[in-house]
């Protein structure tokens, strides 16, 4: 086997990409920077969304508690707008698809118009170094009904491919995993991907140090794992969150059906997407946790009742519904966490993908059940490749910053990945201190 930098396991026509092996790579280049964005809709409770503090000794209000073991490795961005939101006269769909571009939303109903997102244009530019270009994935579907005259396409999508186009989002934890173990396009597993590709990983065993051995046996352990998981989920009795019009699919395409638990189905997207860094078959991910104007239901979570997240977000400042908003705060965030944990943890040269990833996590709104868009919650983790210095609070708002637009962090962003742009959606100018 040629050990160059790109390492493949090959079986039955197909190409599984390699956990980078040390022994195996002794003059690799660098580890590529990734970026993901996890989002969730409908904003969060202020007055549990604050952060202090620096490293370790960082202190966050409760809204963002589950991201405390993680203090040093992320940075809590306070201030970013898009002007373009903030303008709409739409308090939600005119709000939300613009996130990830700063573009204005068409308001027309006969119009879908809105802006090519960052995430898309860093696809472009990377998109032909690996098998898949970018992912887009959700746990709702997109909805083609209009709400107060507006299609709610706008609520479906954050990935757009062309001001018109959203990107083909996924909700199929099954179909998304095809398109990584695969050909790049979807191609159906017969079998297990590691039956078709045990010969390989026999001959490749004996010229890689121990180390190297025990990383490779992990790697291929947690892709079996997440197939049983896979085919577990799908075959569970109840359903949590919204409620397909189809309770199987009606195209024959046998026991991939989607997870009946909302918890169950955002932890197999995550894991999805981890592979997808690890076997470096794409650099660009946006997942979807919920939709704008979620109809999702919460009542898994202990406490919550009346359980519809558009609801709980919606909610006149009641202090039981507020106590229920901040446990879909937590529960969203600890998903994030959960994405950070497993990428720290994965090592590639000295360093892990988390420290060569750039994370994005939040939502469009800051106050959702005021619609206030004059900021939105992010966080940001993961150190760029070394290009970003974390355990950090970045308070544009305290300062008084006039450079405060999303916009600019996406420049900022997407510098690090290679692309430079002069301008991007509603700003020419980087983000300070990032």
């Amino acid at each position: 086997m040629n050990h160059s930098r790109r390492q493949f396991l090959r079986g039955a026509g197909v190409a599984l990409t390699l956990p980078w092996l040390e022994s195996a790579s002794k003059a690799a280049a660098k580890p590529p920077v990734r970026f993901a964005c996890v989002y969730f809709s409908n904003g969060v409770e202020p007055i549990h969304w604050w952060a202090k503090g620096a490293g370790g000794s960082m202190q966050l209000g409760p809204g963002l508690e589950p991201m405390l073991p993680h203090r040093e490795d992320i940075n809590i961005l306070r201030g970013l707008y898009n002007q373009s939101a903030v303008k709409s006269s739409s308090p939600h769909l005119g709000r939300m698809a613009n996130m990830l571009s700063g573009g204005t939303v068409s308001l027309d109903p006969a119009v879908i118009q809105v802006a090519t997102s960052f995430d898309q244009l860093l696809a472009q530019k990377t998109g032909s170094q690996t098998a898949v270009p970018s992912m887009a994935l959700g746990i709702e579907p997109n909805e083609l009904r209009l709400e107060d005259g507006v299609s709610m396409i706008y609520a479906s999508a954050i990935s757009w491919v062309s001001p018109a186009k959203p990107a083909t989002k996924e909700i199929y934890p099954a179909r998304a995993f095809d398109r990584l173990v695969g050909d790049g396009t979807g191609r159906k597993l017969d079998k297990s991907i590691l039956d078709e590709v045990l010969g390989d990983t026999k001959s490749l065993q004996p010229k890689i140090s121990r180390n190297d051995k025990v990383k490779l046996d992990e790697y291929l352990e947690s892709i079996r794992d997440i197939e049983k998981r896979i085919e577990r989920a799908g075959k569970e009795e109840r359903l949590e969150g919204w409620r397909p019009s189809l309770d199987k699919p009606n195209i024959d395409r046998p026991a991939e059906k989607l997870p009946q638990s909302v918890p169950d189905h955002m932890k197999l997207m995550l894991d999805v997407m981890v592979l997808a860094f690890q076997m470096d078959k794409t650099r660009i991910l946006t997942l979807m946790m919920n939709n704008d104007l979620s109809q999702m239901n919460f009542g898994f979570l202990p406490g919550v009742k009346g359980a519809l997240h558009l609801d709980l977000t919606h909610n006149g400042k009641a202090a039981e519904a507020e106590a229920m908003y901040l446990k879909t705060n937590q529960f969203h965030m600890s998903q994030f966490a959960y994405f950070v944990d497993r990428l720290k943890k994965i090592d590639e040269g000295g360093q892990s993908i988390l420290d060569n990833s750039i994370l994005l996590g939040g939502s469009n709104l800051f106050d959702g059940d005021a619609h206030g868009a004059d900021q939105m919650p992010l966080v940001l983790a993961g150190k760029g490749g070394g290009t970003i210095k974390t355990g950090r609070v970045l308070d544009y708002l305290e300062k008084g910053d006039d450079n405060r637009r999303a916009c600019s962090l996406y420049l900022s962003v997407m510098d690090r990945m290679g692309l430079q742009l002069d301008r991007f959606g509603d700003t020419d100018r980087r983000l300070a201190e990032l």
